[in-house]
């Protein structure tokens, strides 16, 4: 039967080969076995080969390793699954009893302010700080307990690499996230009063004024009811974000005008929307990689992080990764698809040609809500050109004497898929820009967000700490002074990394979609400044890719402690009442940990024997009519 893929768009090696050398041929051989596993048309062996790129097998063990399918939860796992799930639904009912009181309410058109039961929390500021804390440490605390029916029990499968046996399924994933949000979607924005900045620059933009030049104080007026709620950090500063996003909100402003709580509700929505993409790519993006779909939701999808200040907090990451995540999967399903990307005979796109430019169109409008997921184009472009024959060996690898004749195709690749990138790219951006009527500005206020100082934001932390040791000194405080240095320096070693992982990607050595995650992380660590939901930059793509024990140990605690450590809007502010809710939250936690999953000495005990848990035991032995399954080769034989 005939390859359906032209020629011209197969991964082949550039230049010509001596088959009278073995060690060229192997290398061949090496480098066909390892592009076929990555385009999915070979399976990978239990260790991947080594090719001349020189560590393959070695970052293909460190950070990914294919997931097989495993059979669905027993009657009793699916009980304790239960409890579990209605254990932090439980978590997400206190967060929003004490979010009454705690959460970013605005100064003016409070909604619950004299309502005799609702406006209760705000009333008892304690109460209700302690309700918030102890919500989220049971949400988080649930979220960990979850794990074990996702990616295992973390002393055993996740810190020995291994496979458990039994996941519960992608629809019991889904559910239990819907069950999560529900009470959250109710609440009041939660720790952030972004939302009201959005709201004020939206309606400075359906005003018809610039909102790239003219700040809330300034276009609003300072008794604005809108500019009220903006924290004094932004209220004079202009808009960073894209003009799609800032279009969006204008058409919301048009429908609600200067009602707060409409406007709100229809912003979560906007994140809503987000987070139902990113549950809709996710687990199709983990099943190309070979990951498990259940594993990649748990720890990107029900991630605390996303629940609490993505839907909580109703940050436009949720509509900006949603977007870039749904535009990667239709360029993959095109990329790594049997069907030509053009049709015979013209320059014209065929239907998946067509998915392609679709996908790299929704990247683009992603970047028009936040410019940090275009750099995800970057790694589309390096796939694309995959397919179309560019090779990194032949590119690096070649004598100076060679070098063009060897690396033509490869070159010519690279050149094509950027060409091709570039002007759905530019297609997209322009129209967005103009069609929306606010132009360009966007890109003079990119670093607005600058005035923050914060502690996560690597060349920040140094500079800060620096600055604070030089005030000890008697040297005076150059804190900002090191910052001008450091931040520049910072982002440009993080492009220097950046580089290095579109790269591996083109070695072959890493899936593009975890290259992206990898960028991400190094881009949001060496970032000027950095928000606790940044975060998810990283972890979402890198949850359908990465299954590293290091990497699930990190992601996972970094979550969870990130998740515990942000506090209430205004909790600093109060420091014997938050020592009394912190030490009053840990105590409401453990009473209700010991009510959900401990036996009460007043409950019944039965005679039934107790159950086994069947994770905490091997497989059984076979018997005498059964064989004991055949070992997968260590390494792939020559001839595969």
């Amino acid at each position: 039967m005939p390859d359906p893929t032209p020629r011209a768009e197969l991964p082949a090696h550039a230049g010509s080969v001596d088959t009278t050398d073995p060690d060229a041929v192997t290398g061949v051989r090496a480098r066909v076995r390892a592009m076929l596993t990555y385009l999915g048309l070979r399976h990978r062996s239990a260790t991947p080969a080594v090719d001349d790129t020189g560590d393959y097998g070695v970052t293909m063990a460190r950070l990914h390793g294919d997931e097989p399918e495993v059979g669905d939860l027993e009657p009793d796992e699916n009980r304790r699954l239960n409890r579990v799930r209605v254990f932090g639904a439980v978590g997400s009912i206190l967060i929003l009893i004490g979010s009454l009181g705690t959460g970013a309410v605005p100064v003016l058109q409070n909604p619950i302010a004299g309502v005799r039961l609702l406006s209760l929390p705000s009333r008892m500021w304690p109460v209700a700080l302690t309700l918030s804390i102890g919500g989220t440490l049971i949400l988080v605390l649930a979220w960990l307990l979850l794990g074990r029916f996702a990616v295992g029990r973390l002393n055993v499968e996740v810190m020995g690499g291994k496979t458990p046996r039994r996941r519960m399924t992608q629809r019991q994933a889904d559910r239990t996230l819907l069950l999560w949000i529900t009470p959250i979607i109710l609440a009041p924005p939660l720790l952030s009063k972004d939302i009201y900045s959005y709201l004020a620059q939206s309606a400075i933009a359906y005003r018809g004024m610039d909102p790239y030049k003219v700040s809330p104080v300034r276009g609003l007026g300072v008794g604005d009811v809108l500019t009220r709620s903006v924290p004094n950090l932004w209220r004079d500063t202009p808009a960073p974000y894209g003009p799609l996003f800032l279009w969006l909100g204008k058409n919301i402003t048009a429908i609600t005008g200067d009602n707060l709580t409409t406007a709100i509700l229809l912003h979560r929505v906007l994140a809503l929307v987000g987070v139902a993409l990113i549950v809709w790519a996710l687990p199709r993006l983990a099943r190309r990689c070979g990951v498990s779909p259940t594993a990649a939701l748990w720890l990107g999808a029900l991630n605390p992080l996303l629940i609490l200040h993505l839907v909580g907090g109703i940050h436009n990451e949720a509509l900006m990764l949603g977007l870039m995540l749904a535009g990667l999967e239709l360029c993959f399903r095109a990329i790594y698809g049997t069907h030509r990307l053009r049709r015979v005979g013209t320059v014209l796109p065929s239907p998946s040609g067509w998915l392609l430019i679709a996908g790299t169109a929704i990247i683009a409008a992603s970047a028009m809500i936040k410019i940090s997921s275009l750099l995800a184009l970057g790694f589309v472009g390096i796939a694309l050109a995959l397919r179309w024959g560019a090779t990194l060996p032949a590119l690096r690898h070649a004598p100076p004497s060679q070098w063009w004749a060897r690396s033509r195709q490869s070159v010519i690749a690279l050149a094509a898929s950027a060409t091709v990138l570039v002007t759905v790219l530019v297609v997209v951006v322009v129209s967005i820009c103009l069609g929306t009527g606010l132009g360009f500005g966007w890109t003079s206020t990119l670093s607005t967000g600058g005035v923050v100082r914060s502690w996560m934001s690597m060349p920040t932390l140094l500079s800060v700490t620096g600055g604070r040791v030089g005030v000890l000194m008697g040297l005076g405080d150059h804190t900002q002074a090191m910052l001008d240095v450091a931040r520049p320096i910072g982002q440009v070693i993080a492009g220097l990394f950046i580089i290095r992982w579109l790269l591996a990607a083109l070695a072959g050595r890493l899936h593009p979609l975890g290259a992206l995650g990898i960028a991400m992380a190094t881009f949001v660590l060496l970032f000027p400044f950095v928000q606790a939901w940044y975060l998810l930059w990283a972890v979402i793509p890198l949850a359908a890719w990465a299954t590293g024990r290091w990497f699930r140990l990190v992601a996972i605690a970094v979550s969870a402690i990130i998740a515990v450590v942000v506090l209430p809007t205004g909790a600093g502010t109060r420091g014997f009442q938050l020592a009394e809710a912190i030490v009053a939250s840990i105590f409401l936690t453990a009473v209700l940990t010991a009510v959900f999953f401990e036996k009460m000495p007043w409950q019944k005990t039965g005679d039934a024997p107790p159950t086994v848990d069947h994770d905490d035991v091997g497989p059984p032995p076979p018997g005498p009519t059964e064989a004991a399954p055949a070992r997968e080769p260590a390494t792939a034989t020559p001839g595969d």
